[in-house]
């Protein structure tokens, strides 16, 4: 007899919201009588759905920022999610935890080193906080290229989730995880969601306010034998933003405790997870995949960097996306020209960058160690400024930046903010300033609703940085909030 499984998988994630010169996240509209969003957030949904053990029973990544600020501001939860996964290798020999692309970069956007830095990073964290290397990475947003797949499968990363029309098959039979074809033989393993349950749970209220109705109702037919999957075991998998499990839905934290201990145990459908799955069950179907496609927009990567049919009147994005593009080849260059004294390869010093960020060792003997021999200590400070831009580099181009419709908007600002700042450092670094023509390739950039202008927001942030000031007012306080 075939057996019928269940997998959920919420995806958690929020941006980098401080400030990148005082490193404090600003008082953010709408969040009280929190603080910040972060805040609001953690109480409503991270802290409840810890405590009710809920990341034992599903399939979760957590994103890199995110568990940053969760260390920080409270590490209780932030222990009780890892323990959660260190529950299910203990059992199984297999964690439930995926790996997630460090900043949220649309990875399909991103150039082959940024690619590959953001695996690199998204792996290194996972490994510092788990205790064991990651079997599977989140793209954000879903966002899927083959090259992005051969990345994942040089680290090691054997699955990953997307949504069902990413398949080059309209037909898809969801039930069932896939192999993908990479090059020299290679292969990595694709689960897809169903789209109509991970609908009705990100956007049905009604269908979701009882977990058992939902699995009787919505859930069990998934099930019925076709020509195609009778008498195999079957797989039906449920993907969402994790943060509508108490947040965005108030009381969804305690339907999915429900859900996965008790109306799926009533009527033999057992919880399962994609690397557990991939240990009991062998994937024989071969498939392809649609490139530049996501979950969250039917048009793909275009959303991330053009005008999207999604967010009507997005023609700012492209200049966005286009001037940071920019900004990046001239910090790029900057730092390739400046490390050439000291190694052959510096792109694997920024790779690496990710211990010194996690703490596992000081910058100082980071650098030294990798350059092999006696350099001096203003080197050494040059050197860090450099990687520090780098790090601010990699953060302006958060996807939240190009998500909505208007720049004037704390994401896009930020990613802003974060360019200024790196642009600054490089320049403290190497005495090469390139914030005049930064600052004229952002001039376009410009919000329809207020007339906020790019070249604005970055000479505001990069006069900030000379003068190493806080801002008492501003753009900022007036914009909207980071997204929830």
């Amino acid at each position: 007899m075939n057996s019928h499984e269940l997998c959920i998988h919420g995806h958690f994630y929020q941006p980098p919201r401080e400030d990148p010169l005082t490193g404090t996240i600003p008082i953010e509209r709408g969040a009280a009588p929190y603080h910040n969003w972060n805040e609001r957030i953690n109480a409503e949904c991270y802290r409840t759905n810890a405590e009710l053990g809920n990341f034992e029973n599903i399939s979760f990544n957590v994103g890199p920022t995110l568990f940053s600020w969760l260390e920080s501001n409270d590490p209780g939860t932030c222990d009780q999610v890892m323990q959660q996964d260190r529950v299910n290798l203990s059992l199984h020999g297999v964690g439930n935890a995926m790996a997630q692309g460090y900043n949220h970069t649309i990875l399909p956007l991103a150039t082959p080193l940024d690619k590959v830095t953001q695996v690199r990073w998204g792996i290194e964290d996972f490994k510092h906080r788990f205790g064991h290397a990651p079997q599977g990475m989140w793209l954000p947003e879903t966002a899927v290229d083959f090259e992005t797949l051969e990345v994942l499968a040089d680290h090691g990363i054997t699955y990953t989730i997307l949504a069902p029309w990413q398949a080059n098959d309209p037909q898809v039979d969801t039930r069932q995880p896939y192999k993908v074809g990479l090059s020299h033989g290679r292969h990595i393993h694709v689960f897809f969601y169903d789209q109509d349950l991970s609908t009705r749970v990100s956007f049905d209220p009604v269908a979701t306010s009882n977990a058992d109705e939902f699995l009787v109702n919505y859930v069990l037919p998934k099930y019925y034998p076709t020509p195609r999957g009778e008498g195999e075991d079957q797989l039906v998998m449920i993907a969402s933003d994790g943060e509508l499990y108490g947040h965005h839905q108030q009381f969804r934290d305690k339907f999915l405790k429900h859900l996965v201990n008790h109306s799926a145990a009533e009527h033999g459908i057992k919880i399962t997870y994609p690397g557990l799955w991939l240990k009991e069950h062998p994937v024989n179907n071969w498939i392809g995949v649609r490139e530049n496609t996501s979950w969250s927009c039917l048009h793909g990567v275009v959303r991330w960097e053009g005008n999207c049919a999604c967010t009507p009147g997005g023609q700012w994005k492209a200049s966005l996306r286009q001037s940071l593009n920019q900004v990046a080849s001239w910090l790029d260059k900057i730092y390739r020209d400046s490390l050439r004294p000291y190694l052959d390869d510096p792109w694997e010093l920024r790779h690496g960058y990710i211990r010194v960020l996690l703490g596992e060792v000081g910058v100082e003997e980071y650098i030294r160690s990798a350059i092999g021999r006696t350099v001096g200590e203003d080197e050494v400070s040059q050197i860090a400024l450099l990687l520090k831009s780098q790090f601010e580099r990699q953060r302006m181009f958060t996807s939240c930046g190009w998500f909505f419709d208007d720049f004037d908007r704390i994401e896009p600002t930020n990613n802003v903010a974060h360019a200024a700042q790196a642009v600054w450092l490089a320049y403290q670094a190497s005495g090469t300033r390139y914030a005049d023509e930064a600052s004229r390739m952002l001039r376009s950039v410009k919000s329809r609703r207020t007339g906020l202008r790019g070249d604005e927001v970055f000479f505001e942030k990069y006069l900030m940085a000379e003068n190493h000031r806080a801002p008492a007012s501003g753009y900022l306080s007036a914009s909207t909030s980071l997204s929830t």
